[in-house]
């Protein structure tokens, strides 16, 4: 008996981490397409794009068309999530990705205001709303896929992989930055070099695009597609009649992870180069945010796997209490200039993100039901970002308010407001670890 079934085992296994890997080399080129933009507005498209105000209110200007692309996700999820739960996953996964390559790689060619004038910021606006569009369908796919291919056991383990892809995009992002800022003065990385890593994610998609290629369909996804036959299948309908709860919980669950996200990588850049020192200064947050995504990439499979054994709930709820007393002296470590203690805070801030992070796709994934999963998840989790990673930055630096004299608690009490709304959607959550992904509202309604 042990002799036949080793085989079957040892190709389910594999079968499973090639789906895994597909999630995460597809998912970090999306990132790190969508990180890299986050970066250029605080290092460079304020200048270029927005030259007519000062150095502050450029930057807002510039983070008011990065918070656009959030507003864009909710409806790439609705988008992707609808023909994803109708058609399949793997087919939304590949357009997303060639989606977002091609709005990345024209944000390397764009003329800048001094040759265009207003239509610049335009066109960077219409760019990043095709960013926007295409990550907000991206999420839901790569993380079904590979919890739906992985077992109940261990599915913590296998989705968390995927959301390691986003530590490496912004790893990847952050490492090419880190380079160039290395390699070149000021004045070339703003004349040309930002457009060097735009430029190379064609490079990233055409990978990206083989990998994800390789692989099959959802099992899950296929029986579910079975059992509804010809049924006249309204995913966001479905998700608004049976899941209402559910979505409100991934959306509250959701507000300290992402906005503590984006304060950790993005205005901690804004905050050491325009409050707290010079331009020179950026090498350094550079290299603190370098460190501190390559201990997530390894930290996220990990908790992944912890979530496994004592639950999603517990680890969330460190993650969302933690980020909001690491906020409190977050600033102090960054504004020392101190390339120890401004890698301190980074390494840290992203590992208590990380306990949020890490469990999150097999939580919501466990949420809603295989008819309407990706559309749900997608939807919960695209929401709250209009709320919470798109607000963050211009919420941060209005908070922060005057450049010699920066108000950093105001940003740690707005940090810790979110984890309390966090923590209270996890507490009202149920735990879903070791629970079947085989249940389905939609489908248990049809039956009656």
């Amino acid at each position: 008996m042990s002799i036949t079934s080793t085989p079957a085992a040892g190709t389910e296994r594999a079968s499973v981490v090639k789906v895994v890997f597909a999630s995460l080399v597809g998912t970090a080129v999306e990132w790190y397409d969508f990180f890299l933009y986050g970066s250029a507005a605080a290092l460079v498209f304020g200048t270029l794009f927005f030259p007519s105000s000062d150095p502050v209110t450029g930057t807002l200007l510039a983070f008011g068309t990065y918070a656009l692309g959030f507003v864009a996700r909710p409806l790439g999820g609705i988008v992707f999530g609808h023909f994803g739960d109708r058609v399949g996953r793997k087919k939304m996964l590949v357009v997303s990705l060639m989606l977002m390559g091609g709005a990345t790689i024209a944000i390397g060619l764009l003329p800048t205001y001094a040759t265009i004038g207003l239509a610049a910021p335009i066109l960077l606006l219409t760019c990043r709303l095709l960013q926007g569009f295409a990550v907000g369908g991206e999420w839901g796919g790569a993380v079904l896929m590979a919890a739906e291919h992985g077992d109940d056991a261990r599915r913590g383990f296998w989705s968390s992989w995927p959301q390691a892809g986003v530590a490496l995009g912004n790893l990847l992002a952050t490492g090419v930055l880190w380079l160039l800022a290395l390699v070149q003065p000021d004045e070339q990385f703003e004349a040309w070099g930002w457009r060097i890593p735009f430029l190379l994610s064609a490079v990233l998609v055409l990978v990206g695009l083989w990998v994800r290629l390789s692989v099959e369909e959802s099992p899950v996804f296929k029986q579910a597609r079975e059992r509804l036959g010809e049924r006249n299948h309204q995913p966001l309908l479905e998700v608004l009649r049976l899941y209402p709860r559910e979505v409100l919980l991934a959306m509250g669950m959701r507000l300290a992870e992402n906005i503590g996200y984006y304060i950790v990588t993005v205005i901690s850049i804004t905050y050491l180069t325009t409050f707290a020192g010079t331009a020179a200064d950026k090498s350094l947050i550079l290299t603190a945010l370098l460190i501190g995504s390559a201990a997530q990439f390894v930290l996220i499979p990990l908790i992944g796997a912890l979530s496994d054994r004592v639950g999603r709930r517990p680890i969330y709820l460190v993650g969302a209490a933690g980020i909001a007393v690491w906020s409190f002296v977050f600033f102090d470590l960054v504004g020392s200039r101190s390339e120890p203690k401004i890698i301190l805070a980074v390494v840290v801030g992203l590992f208590l993100h990380a306990l949020m992070y890490a469990p999150q796709a097999a939580f919501f994934s466990e949420l809603f039901g295989t008819s309407v999963r990706y559309t749900g998840a997608s939807v919960g989790y695209q929401l709250a970002s209009i709320f919470a990673g798109a607000l963050a930055p211009i919420i941060a630096l209005k908070l922060l308010g005057d450049v010699d004299n920066p108000n950093t608690t105001a940003v740690a009490i707005y940090m810790t407001l979110a984890s309390v709304i966090t923590i209270a959607a996890v507490l009202l959550a149920k735990e879903t670890a070791r629970t079947s992904l085989r249940h389905d509202r939609t489908l248990d309604q049809a039956a009656d």
